[in-house]
């Protein structure tokens, strides 16, 4: 049978073995079975055993040989095998990069106290209906020689994990094998992520992240293998991906399971003539044509043969790589702290793992035994296309309700167009006016007036935005979109409160005691 950390625990006893299907007389029949699927989908190499590249060498064939090191010098090879592996699918090129380097994965670590640091690369597609999200992950499914598709909304904790159930024959208590422990070395698929149960979606944490699935159950303790990569599928709530809204506040989904997720991708369905003319294309010449119109650079057998061959490859990072990793997270973390561009999640460490893995997936592609700085270019890239949001809308000063007494005091029509401003420089006006409302606050506590009029803290903005403004027209625009901003702060987003004193005009604010600076 498979030798290494593939290999079963051996015939021991069948309650060791805990498969609940093996019974004796099957033990003693299959006493010889060997593990040819993956080798024969694979041209003859096993992804999986501890081969080297040298080894492997010679087991393949010289014409299969001559095949993988022509691809290996392909100047194009990172858009071919992304085409080839996806032909029927159009467009959404940034996701076949993503999944291909999931197919080759990271290089799995451990520390000196013992401690496993995973390989594998998670993604997640989130996007709206019709958008070939299910697509992609049959064809996963098909193509990877270790595969387990399965639904969310079908899914519970146990059947993704293990179950602990009781033997007909010996009537003792047996572990049955869940989804991802099926999956181990290979690919689990999860459509409809975001319909899974909560509770089911927890059972799933220490998989994503140590590789290891813990039972303690009527009297059974174990801790098994899942090594194994997750690829999801979610819809956002509602069906519809919400532009204003950030990627969190878009799906059911916890914290801790986003930031198991190496890459996340938004497809959002969109009118758009040019594409959706060559999406109908595609889509009648498959229907009408089939073979004919599916267009491949290189075949299927081709490409597990060559990422069989490429995952041997366990590349080093270099010195100026390593550098150039820790200046580009410097980076996403500063930009995290300014929050003047919303991310989809917090930036933490498990964001820089990422980065390194997919640089190792980057170098094994084109079978680099080093990771250079331009495989980590290519990573911080994809990486960035997750953590970046889909772009807010303008926020429009005038959306909050008009008070009947106050309708005259408005401006025209024309005047009053003119009064939208990005969200960007929305989130920077009222963060610069709620810190120092804050500051305010904090130095004269121990006084009766600790609170700012509404005029005091417009003027204070106006001074110190004063460099900017040229011009007294300049600086009266400047001033009434900074009024506004403070309207909408009290009415809209209940973030400052009006406490009596001061005048009409001018009440006195504070900041909401629950309010959090983002």
């Amino acid at each position: 049978g498979p030798k290494g950390d593939n290999a079963p625990s051996g015939l021991m006893g069948l309650k060791a073995l805990g498969v609940r299907d093996l019974s004796y007389r099957m033990a003693f029949l299959g006493c010889g079975v060997e593990n040819t699927v993956q080798t024969e989908m694979t041209g003859g190499i096993d992804p999986n055993s501890e081969l080297t590249e040298e080894d492997v060498r010679a087991q393949v064939s010289e014409r299969d040989l001559r095949r993988i090191y022509e691809m290996s010098k392909d100047r194009n090879l990172y858009q071919n095998l992304a085409t080839s592996m996806f032909p029927t699918i159009h467009g959404s090129d940034e996701i076949k990069k993503g999944i291909l380097l999931m197919l080759f994965g990271g290089v799995p670590k451990k520390t000196i106290e013992g401690t496993s640091l995973r390989g594998d690369i998670n993604v997640c597609i989130v996007g709206d209906p019709s958008t070939a999200k299910s697509q992609f992950l049959k064809q996963i499914a098909e193509f990877s020689p270790r595969c387990v598709y399965t639904s969310g909304k079908a899914s519970t904790a146990a059947g993704l994990t293990a179950a602990v159930v009781k033997d007909e024959e010996s009537q003792e208590f047996v572990i049955e094998a869940g989804a991802l422990l099926l999956a181990d070395n290979g690919i689990c698929c999860i459509d409809e992520f975001d319909k899974m149960d909560v509770r089911d979606q927890v059972a799933i944490h220490e998989a994503m992240e140590q590789q290891t699935i813990s039972i303690t159950k009527a009297g059974v303790k174990a801790v098994l293998n899942a090594r194994a990569s997750i690829l999801a599928a979610a819809n956002p709530i509602g069906g519809r991906y919400d532009r204003s809204k950030s990627l969190q506040q878009n799906i059911q989904l916890s914290a801790p399971i986003m930031s198991r997720f190496d890459l996340f991708f938004v497809l959002v369905d969109e009118c758009n003539e040019v594409t959706d003319y060559a999406i109908a294309r595609r889509i009648v010449d498959l229907h009408s044509r089939q073979q004919e119109s599916v267009e491949r650079e290189y075949t299927m057998e081709e490409i597990r043969r060559y990422i069989a061959f490429a995952k041997k490859f366990q590349p080093r990072i270099t010195r100026e790589s390593q550098e150039f990793m820790v200046e580009e997270y410097k980076k996403l973390r500063q930009r995290d702290a300014n929050a003047m561009s919303k991310a989809s999640w917090r930036i933490t460490v498990r964001q820089l793992e990422s980065l390194i893995r997919l640089s190792e997936a980057m170098a094994k592609m084109v079978c680099e035994d080093e990771v250079l700085v331009g495989h980590v270019k290519e990573a911080f890239r994809l990486l960035s296309k997750s953590i970046i949001r889909v772009e807010t809308p303008d926020i429009n000063l005038e959306e909050e309700p008009e008070q009947p007494e106050q309708a005259e005091d408005h401006m025209d029509t024309e005047d009053s167009e003119q009064l939208r401003i990005t969200f960007e420089d929305y989130r920077k006006i009222s963060n610069m006016l709620i810190m120092h409302m804050r500051e305010f606050e904090e130095k004269n506590k121990d006084n009766e007036e600790g609170a700012l009029k509404k005029m005091e803290l417009v003027d204070w903005y106006i001074a110190q935005i004063e460099d900017e403004i040229e011009g007294e027209q300049e600086m009266i625009a400047k001033k009434n979109v900074t009024e506004k901003v403070i309207e909408r702060l009290v009415k809209v987003d209940n973030v400052l409160l009006e406490i009596g004193g001061g005048d009409e005009n001018s009440p006195y604010l504070v900041v909401h005691p629950n309010y959090i600076v983002e």
